[in-house]
């Protein structure tokens, strides 16, 4: 008896194509950002079936190998997937191989990538009172000679710091791997993308206080210009600590 076929995303794709039960097909993924494939990399699929709809393709349910990664899920579901978290971004760059839905799956996706104003401006602000913590813990723990403290807090505020700047301009943060990616074809507004990087780069690698207090003056700005000086207003005095010295006649 010959050995089973291991199953490959193309054969996938064409079981799910002539099956009238399936109504959309989205690739994520490092196959789904162009120049990001690498020889270990696999499809992460999708598979989106009418609601109540019977389908065969339910025995490949979480199929996962060095091919393909399997999901199967109904239209419902898919609707839900990724509103919230580490899915989001994902879902906001995949690529649509099949929408039987006139444009169905299409605006599902759009609505990853571009979450409401409200929701926006809520997970901004929250971020951007995590970003000042560790940049203020930072700071403080430099002047006070905790070298790796500093480091490490300094490390946390980059990523309340992307999730803050992407949130502004109404986008998903992109996991670190598509980082540079995101940002080399869709850059942030007011924003040089080789500027932010570099000082990303320096400042998780250094926690260089100088750099972070020249950011913040930068993010401030932002901040203040998008409506959220409240939240910065509530650090009082403590924000003389987070910005540029040469400002100021103490150092800290």
């Amino acid at each position: 008896m010959a050995a089973q076929q291991p199953l490959t995303y193309d054969t996938l794709v064409g079981l799910a194509a002539a099956d009238p039960a399936v109504v959309g097909l989205v690739l994520k993924g490092s196959q789904a950002h162009d120049g990001m494939v690498t020889p270990y990399s696999d499809h992460d699929l999708y598979v989106v079936v009418a609601d109540d709809a019977r389908t065969e393709l339910t025995r490949f349910a979480g199929h996962r190998s060095a091919e393909l990664d399997l999901v199967i899920v109904t239209l419902t579901e898919f609707r839900g997937a990724g509103t919230h978290g580490w899915e989001r971004y994902a879902l906001a760059r995949a690529q649509i191989v099949l929408d039987r839905l006139d444009g169905g799956i299409a605006r599902i996706l759009a609505d990853r990538a571009r979450p409401g104003a409200d929701e926006a401006f809520q997970d901004a602000s929250g971020w951007l009172d995590a970003y000042a913590n560790s940049l203020y813990r930072s700071v403080k723990n430099h002047r006070d000679g905790r070298t790796l403290a500093a480091r490490l807090d300094a490390a946390d505020s980059i990523r309340s710091l992307l999730e803050l700047l992407f949130a502004l301009d109404r986008r998903p943060r992109p996991y670190n791997k598509y980082l540079e990616w995101e940002l080399a074809r869709h850059p942030l507004p007011g924003w040089d993308t080789d500027i932010l990087l570099r000082a990303v780069d320096r400042i998780s690698a250094t926690g260089d206080v100088s750099q972070q207090r020249h950011l913040f003056a930068l993010v401030e700005t932002a901040a203040r210009e998008a409506g959220h000086g409240s939240v910065l207003d509530a650090w009082g005095d403590d924000l003389d600590l987070m910005r540029p010295q040469e400002a100021h006649s103490a150092t800290p």
